[in-house]
């Protein structure tokens, strides 16, 4: 059967939104008359969801169940979404209903307009912290400024993207994901559409303060060097210090300065560069780790159950 629609759902300890979660979506997409798949991609979650998801799964066949061995994470569940899902249009939206699923109908216009990703723009942020939502702001434009690929700021992974950009981004298996760059990466022609993002109905949130930090990581390390060329510039900067610094406390000797006689400035000067180089080593590990995650090459996730018809 020719499915239109595909909406990728990756979840993890949601099972109190998992019923909200498919009668929304099925209220919305029954009413767009055009057939339709939910694919539940349930990434090792240990409350009951996966329980829940099967049974779901048996009462309704447009559910379609992938059941992780073993948590993968987030980003990972997208891309398993991404091999499973047969649609001509693909979404891909939150468990936790602040995406709400009646938006979807709004980027399918866009998508009926011709526009091939069409990503979702969040205008405000219910139910969250003003450190969240200042520290989210901040990072959305730290990112468009530094990485390679121009990120639309102000977005999740809700979206909705043609079968041939999911097509390309099926190609990418770099470990450390971040889809909503890779999407902006592909090109093709893009769209963004206004939403409300809603308050979390129920549950907690799955990423806390060290979960941004890492998707922060994983988003200036796979689109920027930046990070390597501020080690440079300290690097330089520091060799720059020395080099005038030298003939200046070599005259102030001479002439019988005692200014920088002492350890404290010795110290503080062996303080200084011990740092930069240790900054300096440890992006550099940053990059040479990935290049070891990539160089194993083990299969990005491995999966329990699933369905048996993919677009793989």
């Amino acid at each position: 059967m020719k499915i239109t629609y595909s909406i990728i759902a990756p979840i993890y300890n949601e099972i109190d939104n998992l019923p909200e979660l498919y009668r929304r979506v099925k209220e919305v997409m029954d009413a767009s008359n055009e057939t339709w798949e939910l694919i539940l991609v349930d990434d090792g979650s240990t409350d009951g969801s996966t329980e829940k998801i099967r049974e779901l799964a048996q009462q309704d066949k447009t559910i379609r169940p992938v059941i992780f061995a073993r948590n993968f994470g987030h980003m990972v569940a997208i891309t398993a979404g991404w091999d499973y899902a047969r649609g001509d249009a693909v979404v891909i939206i939150d468990a936790d209903l602040q995406d709400p699923p009646e938006v979807i109908l709004e980027l399918a216009k866009k998508w009926k307009e011709g526009y091939e990703v069409v990503y979702a723009v969040r205008s405000e942020r219910e139910g969250e912290t003003w450190f969240k939502k200042v520290t989210a702001s901040l990072f959305y434009r730290i990112i468009y400024k530094i990485t390679d690929v121009k990120i639309p700021v102000d977005t999740g992974d809700f979206r909705l993207m043609d079968r041939k950009v999911v097509n390309v981004l099926k190609q990418m298996k770099e470990r450390h994901r971040f889809p909503r760059g890779m999407s902006a990466w592909v090109g093709f022609k893009q769209i963004g559409v206004t939403y409300k993002r809603a308050a979390r109905t129920a549950g907690v949130t799955k990423y806390p303060f060290n979960k941004m930090l890492r998707l922060a990581l994983n988003a200036i390390t796979s689109f920027s060097y930046f990070p390597l060329q501020v080690a440079t510039f300290f690097g330089f900067l520091s060799a720059g210090v020395a080099i005038f610094a030298i003939p200046i406390v070599a005259i102030l000797r001479i002439a019988g300065s005692h200014f920088f006689e002492g350890q404290t400035t010795t110290l503080i000067s062996v303080l200084f560069l011990g740092g930069v180089q240790l900054i300096s080593l440890g992006i550099l590990g940053e990059y040479i780790g990935r290049l070891y995650d990539e160089a194993k090459g083990r299969p990005l996730y491995i999966v329990r159950e699933a369905p048996e018809d993919t677009d793989n």
